[in-house]
């Protein structure tokens, strides 16, 4: 509601701040106080450089924004670099500001040959970031009825999905399917799709569920090949437990699509929620205890191999 009151405003940056405090002032004081606080840096850094082209690779370099080597394929999902995730107005984002920084930095990432978005909340459609990754090189898929808020030309093509959609990029074959989430970006455009992806390549799969909360979904991707690795969020579920899933839910949907390893994200990267920072990890590995194997990784910066 903040946001979209603050893109119809018509007001300079002079006034933002007024406006802001008057509508939400709860936000506001979460927005004043980060501004002293520092970002602290990320716990690990991956190598890619160092990664084969045969193989499954992944890195997670925070929030949402995992960096997948597929048999060679590149694949970087929901990217976001900025310091701040929210409305961008001139040189300001009116939004939130990030605990830790990105495990790579936006020039050490290599050019992906897929750009996957789940949609287009600000948390995982972030429009700096986005256009820092332009590239004649980069295909992009996205749900449905999001395109118009990228630079399309500037890339090499840009593919929406809806569900049950796919399309084929090289040796990979990505489809969409539903989860359990929304699509809007300013609260009125709720005519946006929002998507889970399976990334297929002649060796492996990649679940990819962007944001949702406990969904009977993910059954429906199970086949006769396991899935590989399923890059599941966890975090922001205190109190929003409408839109998104606990780790044990997390846990069960990747169970449902037949998962082999779990890489968890949506978590340690912004205060979207109340819950303790390190909460939804210690419970997702209680949830592992007899299978503490399947956890790709814990921390920001990690790597995992197959």
């Amino acid at each position: 509601m903040l946001l979209r009151t603050l893109r119809g405003s018509g007001l300079g940056l002079a006034g933002l701040g007024t406006l802001a405090h008057r509508t939400a002032p709860a936000f506001w004081r979460q927005y004043s106080e980060e501004r002293r606080r520092p970002i602290l840096p990320a716990p690990h850094h991956p190598n890619p450089g160092a990664w084969a082209d045969t193989g499954l690779h992944a890195a997670w370099l925070g929030h949402s924004t995992v960096l997948l080597r597929v048999d060679g394929i590149t694949i970087l999902t929901d990217p976001v670099f900025s310091r701040r995730i929210g409305l961008n107005i001139g040189p300001l984002t009116i939004g939130l500001k990030r605990l830790i920084e990105p495990a790579l930095d936006p020039a050490d990432v290599p050019v992906p040959d897929i750009v996957l978005l789940s949609h287009a909340h600000m948390d995982h459609f972030d429009l700096p970031s986005l256009r820092g990754l332009e590239s004649p090189r980069t295909r992009v898929v996205t749900a449905s009825r999001t395109s118009d808020l990228i630079r399309v030309a500037r890339y090499g093509a840009v593919h929406e999905l809806a569900w049950g959609e796919e399309v084929r990029i090289g040796d990979a074959l990505i489809r969409a399917f539903q989860v359990n989430h929304w699509g809007a970006r300013m609260r009125s455009d709720t005519y946006r799709g929002f998507n889970g992806y399976i990334i297929e390549t002649p060796s492996h799969r990649v679940l990819f569920a962007g944001d949702t909360a406990m969904s009977r979904t993910f059954g429906a991707v199970r086949t006769s090949r396991p899935i590989d690795l399923a890059i599941m969020p966890i975090g922001a579920y205190n109190p929003w437990i409408h839109a998104h899933c606990t780790p044990e839910q997390a846990l069960r949907m990747a169970n449902d699509a037949g998962a082999e390893f779990i890489l968890p994200v949506h978590h340690q990267t912004f205060h979207l929620s109340r819950e303790a920072f390190d909460e939804p990890i210690r419970r997702l590995t209680n949830a592992l205890e007899t299978t503490p194997h399947r956890l790709a990784l814990r921390s920001i910066g990690q790597e995992f191999h197959l």
